[in-house]
């Protein structure tokens, strides 16, 4: 643990050390007695400070007998002694309450990392059945308009078919005049009405080829039709079944997420808990730290002072 900034307290404790040895307690003296920390300035000013507080007290000194200087040395380290082995069995309840905590913590944070990448693998499934309905409903647009080519195509086969109809009727009106036309004036123009007659029958021969390649296509474009309609039907049924399974997923993730809620709960308790085990450590040193001061303020109140010194 780091060292903090000195105060007046830790001067007079390395002071009180300092005139218990028997040195003289000067700044550089006090500065070494702290481990080499702290100001030069800051001591001195402490120091002087602990001086006038002495010289204010008159020059009272208090002398003891040996018998009780030693007594109180012997309560003193009794004291101490107690003191350390309370601190110590702490430590030690306080050391393994701490590791546990610990394995606790570790645990959780074990179990929130596999719950994020669970989530982050379920978002990216999510995301690709969202991607593959949107093609699906693209699809699916294009097969609608598909459709309502072929339907329009399908209507201008049948007004073709129906106008193919007219003329072919027209025709068959015409040569039924031609043909009594013919035969009103057969011994005229013999040869006149066959020339017309070939002809007729050729452009007929033509009209009915064409006839048959326009309901061959028709034929055509009805089974794409049909075909176009049964993958419709499919692409919609496909879509139904990813929008199911895209709200399964998405009730899983929602579960996963409070649970997820639930760990990340239970850690804030724990490092709460922490916390309080860290603030009875801290306790427990200050403790410490306060019986080894009474147990040095006592060894120099039991040691004689000279108004010389």
């Amino acid at each position: 643990m780091a060292r903090g900034g000195i105060n007046k307290a830790v001067v007079q404790k390395a002071r009180t050390a300092l005139l218990a040895r028997g040195e003289h307690p000067s700044i550089d003296a006090v500065r070494i007695e702290l481990g080499n920390t702290g100001s030069k300035t800051t001591i001195h000013r402490y120091l002087k400070e602990l001086d006038a507080a002495e010289q204010g007290q008159g020059g009272a000194v208090f002398i003891l007998s040996e018998q009780l200087s030693h007594l109180v040395g012997q309560l003193a380290d009794q004291l101490q002694d107690e003191a350390q082995a309370a601190v110590a069995g702490e430590r030690e309840q306080l050391a393994r309450e701490r590791q546990g905590y610990l394995a606790q913590v570790r645990e959780a944070e074990s179990r929130i990392k596999q719950l994020e990448g669970h989530t982050t693998s379920l978002a990216e499934q999510l995301q690709a059945l969202q991607a593959a309905q949107q093609e699906a409903q693209q699809l699916r647009q294009q097969a609608e308009v598909e459709n309502a080519r072929l339907l329009q195509a399908n209507r201008d086969l049948e007004a073709r078919v129906q106008d193919r109809d007219v003329q072919i009727r027209s025709l068959e009106d015409k040569h039924q005049h031609a043909r009594e036309a013919v035969e009103h004036y057969r011994q005229a123009s013999k040869e006149q009405r066959e020339q017309e007659q070939r002809r007729h029958e050729t452009q007929t021969q033509q009209l009915q080829l064409e006839l048959r390649q326009l309901r061959q296509t028709l034929i055509v474009k009805q089974d794409e039709l049909t075909q176009l309609n049964r993958d419709n039907a499919r692409l919609h049924t496909e879509a139904r079944q990813n929008q199911k399974e895209q709200h399964s997923q998405q009730r899983l993730l929602e579960q996963k997420s409070q649970e997820l809620v639930a760990l990340q709960s239970q850690l804030s308790t724990e490092k709460t808990a922490n916390m309080l085990l860290e603030q009875r450590y801290q306790d427990l040193q200050k403790k410490l730290k306060s019986a080894n001061r009474s147990k040095v303020r006592q060894r120099a109140a039991a040691t004689p002072v000279h108004p010389n010194e």
